[in-house]
């Protein structure tokens, strides 16, 4: 028997620990690990590397600033160079998903390097009716943005696939609607994600900030508090035990919500944690000007520090990107951090980031890297044992690192929609070189092996 292909000589993490053995893949498939090396069609030399399974991003935004069908290629392009196999999108749709949820998946099955997913926003009532057909097309996990309502209720949509131009909404978050949600959502067996902020209490802040004409990363973060955060956290909590639903906490980088989310899984409440990269690295103590800011904002050096302490307590199930496809000249749309635009990219830099400045500055291990950027995702969104893992019988989604590898960082080496990076001119150490989607080589070296349609979608059943 001739298989597809072998990675042969690399260290192969798995989910109890790490083994020298050869990756045997077929049709897809990981279909053994062995030390022998059978005939194959493709040799894979991995010796001085590191097999882990192919990341998993569960939170990427793409489609807003471009349409999606242009998006998916130039965004899945820099997930596969940065060694991501599976890019979960929060696809915000406006008016009806049953008119229009159908266009979008079209479009991004001509257009995807790398396989995808969805998470289906909830922003207006109507779409409560929806969840149920979303869930029949392999959607079972919903976004809610407890940000959104009065003077800060503003929001960018998805562009309808072929569009140009941005789609501006309002969006009322109200304590009802949410509850609704969650009701709904717990019906269906499905995990809701949860932006926690107060949007009264940053409304508020944000006001109070501007007539004192502050300015810059600091002002940004005391204008939407911690304490907001902590609020939404307590109120959303108690909703989802009533119902019995499960919560998935996105972009937490703050000690005091990290605190109060375990207080709320004391209190009964099925929850899990996401953190961002930026959140393990930047803060507004150490950052100038206006890129970094994002929603919620970057913390203090010592919330930074804490975030990374909270994941060797293992209270941090999962990391995402939060990654938004924009570009220079939106994001600085003006002379102030009031001005700027909320979000920037990084889908492509979030494994070199952890490798760099996790694995290689010992702050984590190979292990935990794994199961935050894979297993537990997979585990979290009902794609394991067919994503997630180097085990037999799941799919090949590997990427392939070297540890020793240095290399600076810049928008032009990743080559996606956006035009600068928050990370521009870091030289990193541990960058991934080879990336495979069920068995084939997508990218290598910063370069792209696959087609744009490649990609597939992965449809989810819910879990149990």
């Amino acid at each position: 028997m001739t298989v597809d292909a072998v990675i042969t000589g690399s260290h192969v993490i798995l989910q109890n620990g790490m083994v020298d053995k050869n990756i045997v893949i077929d049709e897809g498939k990981i279909i053994g690990l062995t030390n022998d090396i059978p005939q194959c069609d493709l040799k894979i030399k991995g010796d001085g590397l590191i097999s882990l399974p192919g990341v998993i991003d569960p939170h990427v935004h793409y489609g807003v600033y471009s349409p999606i069908d242009e998006a998916a290629i130039t965004e899945s392009k820099v997930a596969a160079i940065g060694g991501v196999t599976t890019m979960m999108r929060m696809l915000r749709l406006s008016g009806s998903y049953k008119r229009n949820l159908e266009s979008h998946l079209i479009a991004s099955s001509k257009a995807h390097y790398v396989d995808y997913s969805i998470h289906a926003s909830i922003l207006h009532k109507n779409q409560i009716d929806e969840m149920e057909f979303c869930k029949s097309k392999g959607i079972t996990s919903f976004k809610i943005y407890m940000n959104l309502g009065e003077e800060v209720g503003h929001i960018y949509m998805d562009m309808q696939p072929g569009e140009k131009s941005l789609r501006e909404e309002r969006v009322e978050m109200t304590t009802d609607m949410i509850e609704k949600i969650i009701e709904k959502a717990a019906s269906l067996n499905c995990t809701v994600l949860v932006h926690a902020e107060d949007y009264q209490m940053c409304s508020c802040g944000i006001k109070t900030a501007k007539e004192k004409k502050m300015d810059g990363l600091a002002a940004w973060s005391q204008s939407r508090p911690v304490e907001s955060e902590v609020k939404s956290i307590i109120t959303v909590s108690k909703i989802a035990k009533k119902y019995g639903c499960t919560l998935y906490f996105v972009h937490i980088g703050s000690k005091a919500a990290i605190n109060a989310i375990s207080e709320e899984k004391k209190n009964g409440t099925k929850i899990h944690v996401e953190t961002c990269p930026h959140y393990l690295t930047l803060s507004y103590e150490s950052q100038k000007g206006y890129l970094a800011k994002v929603m919620p904002p970057i913390r203090s050096t010592q919330d930074m520090e804490s975030v990374w302490q909270e994941i060797q307590n293992e209270r941090i199930d999962s990391i995402g990107t939060d990654h938004v496809a924009n570009r220079l000249k939106l994001k600085l749309d003006g002379e102030t951090i009031w001005n700027a635009l909320a979000g920037f990219p990084g889908i492509g830099t979030m494994m070199p980031i952890l490798l760099s400045e996790g694995v290689n500055k010992g702050r984590i291990n190979l292990q935990q890297l794994s199961n935050m950027t894979s297993l537990n995702t997979a585990q979290i969104f009902g794609m394991y044992p067919k994503k997630g893992i180097i085990q037999k019988d799941s799919d090949a989604d590997i990427v392939l690192v070297d540890l020793k590898k240095e290399g600076k960082v810049s928008a032009e080496m990743l080559d996606g929609f956006s035009d600068y990076s928050v990370y521009e001119g870091w030289n990193l150490r541990g960058w991934p070189v080879k990336t495979m989607v069920r068995g084939n080589i997508v990218a290598e070296d910063f370069q792209m092996i696959e087609k744009p349609g490649y990609g597939k979608f992965v449809s989810r059943p819910v879990q149990s």
